[in-house]
């Protein structure tokens, strides 16, 4: 009787094992797959990295994606990551945006949560912190660019009272903030809530 017990509850740490470590992976990259496709300038490559962040998504399960970031800024998104996965604010998504063929319109119709882009300013030729690595946006159809009455990406609506909708009480907005990160959403000229920038260097 003992050992059918001991069995049994054996039997029943191994399934909560199991049950614990499901992860749906959304990227499994390597780093230069991460940055493939793209001319990348030596003096921004090297200052590179790739993450794997976890998070629930709308589903409500664990997934498991990855984001191409500045090294100074690793440290900031693993933390705060964490704490999105602890809460369990919703992320759609979080894939390079190598997938999605370098294309942000494309990257943000899907929802998709992303940091690094080599890209420069829309009509200017300013790079921008998603070419350093040095920002990320977060769920784009529900946080959109809202600017001169257009919303983007097209078909996205704010709603403060939809999850996975950051706001100025948001936790992740002062998680952001208390590390030195600006939010677009308390930008004047415009409104970009899904966007965080770190002006480091």
């Amino acid at each position: 009787m003992k050992f059918l017990v001991t069995l049994f509850i054996l039997s029943t740490i191994h399934l909560f094992a199991q049950i614990e470590e499901e992860v749906i992976i959304d990227s499994d990259m390597t780093f230069e797959e991460s940055i493939a496709g793209i001319n990348i300038p030596e003096t921004i490559r090297r200052n590179l990295v790739l993450i794997d962040v976890q998070y629930y998504s709308f589903d409500e399960k664990l997934h498991q994606g990855q984001l191409v970031v500045h090294k100074s800024v690793e440290g900031d998104l693993k933390e705060i990551f964490e704490i999105i996965k602890e809460i369990k604010f919703p992320i759609h998504k979080a894939v390079p945006i190598v997938k999605y063929g370098w294309n942000d319109d494309v990257s943000m119709s899907v929802n998709n949560t992303s940091a690094f882009n080599y890209r420069r300013f829309r009509d200017a030729g300013i790079v921008s912190y998603h070419a350093k690595g040095l920002a990320i946006d977060i769920n784009p159809l529900q946080n959109p660019q809202i600017k001169r009455g257009k919303t983007i990406p097209e078909g996205s609506t704010y709603d403060k009272s939809k999850p996975g909708t950051l706001t100025e009480a948001s936790q992740i907005v002062k998680e952001f903030r208390k590390r030195g990160w600006m939010w677009g959403g308390f930008w004047r000229s415009s409104k970009d809530f899904q966007h965080f920038e770190k002006r480091t260097n």
